[in-house]
């Protein structure tokens, strides 16, 4: 083991620290109670920061004039505490029902920081594509096309792999990025799915040098693979025991709780969640 020798640092925090990231946030997170007194709600992740802000769609303006001095405060924040925000790397989106899209058709431009920016169609949020209606359909499409390119590439040398490597690559190239952030699929439509289960089939028959045109529900029970609706389904429940369990992140056991039975039913026992009602799709 070789020791490196102590400096003493005055300011900063040296790249590639241990203690680099969570110093980071504990620095940035004052930058939140100046985006809560404009009211505006907001959720941070590093150096991402988003504002959430909930509009009538025939009257924007008024929305829009809470979020023009609420993006100068933190710029002044920032600039007080030897930080850069470029609004130019800034993106802004309207969701919402189709009807609701129709009659905000007139937003185009939002003010950020004194900077006009251009309403987008779609915008990345860690790595997950988000659209206007939420169908997620763009996502799905990018994250197919990523593994159709890695999938003749295993095909091309399975014949020289094993098959627990060819699982392995299958797994850390395809499968990855199947998983990643699926929870947002939860629900989605049916044509949505069956394009990432056409993937994971495909990478099923990689790895068992199976016929292109074979089946690949039983090819996926040797694996242990889950299909891809009940990975999903899987996950969404790990992530509420642990949430339940621990109380964290605070932003999601707020809004997990458990139902409340107003007389004995054979379902007491039962530990079932609050589902609040919705009246549009987008809203489910």
């Amino acid at each position: 083991m070789v020791k490196s020798p102590e400096t003493k640092l005055e300011v900063g925090v040296p790249r590639g620290s241990v203690l680099g990231p969570l110093l980071f946030a504990v620095y940035c997170s004052p930058a939140a109670d100046v985006i809560a007194s404009h009211g505006i709600r907001h959720h941070q992740y590093t150096d991402d920061t988003q504002l959430h802000l909930a509009m009538r769609a025939n009257n924007t303006a008024a929305g829009l004039s809470t979020l023009a001095p609420c993006t100068a405060n933190i710029k002044l924040w920032f600039m007080q505490n030897k930080l850069q925000l470029n609004p130019d790397k800034s993106e802004a989106m309207v969701m919402g029902t189709a009807n609701q899209l129709q009659a905000a058709s007139s937003l185009t431009l939002v003010k950020v920081t004194g900077v006009d920016l251009s309403v987008a169609d779609d915008i990345k949020v860690l790595g997950v594509l988000l659209d206007r209606r939420l169908t997620f359909d763009k996502h799905v499409s990018t994250v197919a096309q990523s593994c159709n390119d890695h999938a003749p590439a295993i095909r091309h040398i399975q014949h020289l792999l094993t098959m627990d490597l060819a699982q392995t690559l299958a797994c850390s190239l395809i499968l990855s990025r199947i998983d990643y952030c699926n929870a947002v699929l939860h629900n989605a439509p049916s044509g949505t799915m069956h394009e990432l289960q056409r993937v994971q089939n495909n990478a099923t028959r990689i790895i068992h040098q199976a016929p292109r045109r074979s089946h690949a529900y039983s090819l996926l029970k040797k694996l242990h693979w889950l299909p891809v609706e009940q990975r999903i389904s899987y996950k969404l429940a790990l992530l509420t025991f642990k949430t339940r369990q621990t109380s964290a992140p605070a932003y999601l056991s707020l809004h997990i709780i458990a139902r409340s039975r107003t007389r004995s039913l054979r379902s007491s026992d039962v530990p079932l969640l609050h589902v609040p009602f919705r009246c549009t799709v987008i809203g489910k």
